[in-house]
């Protein structure tokens, strides 16, 4: 059975490997909340170091840069929460006790109702960074809500409603959204301009062709998506409920 559309979250904290994966796996239903009053806030796991294909890139540019982006993409979601990250290096994300205390600890200041994240059992997922970050945020979800993980933080523990996983295998629930929350995914990607070559498709030179099938491809996605659940378009998730 496919369900669709959780409760509007008063807030939700989207969880990433890279810079871009939050709006590739969830930006149109981050939109939606955002536009009826949902404080989104995200959280990024590494710093985007290896993206890029130029073997002589300046590499601290890179991560100064690709994080600067993923703060505009943010804003232009519409998310009015934070956007923080963890800063570990690209390609070398492992599911340490350090970083699920870290994680966890985020999860108890931010308190968000809703977290979204990685699936992490998805088989022949290939890059390691997006099982690991699945892994430490269904991990982190279990230390913040219990009490007796990490009473160290000086936080109190926080129990989230609902925990999302996008690029599942086998999607049960579907955001329904609208052109205009599409629309702000699409927009919201775009402003990752450093990933424009590889991973969007789009040349330098390019005369909007390109970016034409770019969209055309997150819009066929949402539609494929919403199809799940007989509607025109959504976003596709594993739901835990009883987190």
């Amino acid at each position: 059975m496919t369900t669709v559309d959780v409760a509007v979250p008063g807030r939700a904290l989207a969880i990433g490997a890279h810079p871009d994966d939050i709006e590739f796996g969830c930006g149109a239903t981050l939109a939606k909340w955002a536009g009826a009053g949902c404080e989104a806030s995200l959280l990024v796991c590494t710093d985007g170091s290896k993206g890029t294909w130029d073997a002589d890139a300046d590499i601290a540019a890179l991560v100064e840069r690709r994080e600067a982006e993923q703060a505009e993409a943010a804003r232009r979601l519409g998310a009015t929460g934070e956007v923080r990250f963890l800063g570990e290096v690209d390609g070398e994300l492992e599911v340490t006790m350090a970083l699920r205390s870290r994680m966890a600890r985020i999860i108890r200041e931010l308190r968000p109702d809703v977290v979204l994240g990685h699936d992490p059992f998805k088989r022949w997922r290939l890059h390691p960074d997006h099982r690991a970050a699945g892994f430490l945020c269904m991990d982190a979800v279990v230390a913040a809500r219990d009490p007796h993980f990490y009473s160290e933080h000086g936080v109190p523990h926080h129990r989230p409603v609902e925990l999302l996983l996008f690029e599942c295998e086998d999607p049960d629930h579907v955001e329904q959204v609208a052109e205009d929350h599409m629309e702000a995914k699409v927009h919201a990607l775009l402003a990752h301009a450093s990933q424009y070559r590889s991973t969007h498709g789009i040349g330098p030179t390019d005369d909007g062709t390109d970016l034409a099938a770019f969209r055309s491809r997150v819009v066929d996605k949402c539609r494929t998506a919403g199809r799940r659940a007989g509607l025109a378009h959504g976003e596709a998730f594993k739901r835990v409920e009883r987190v």
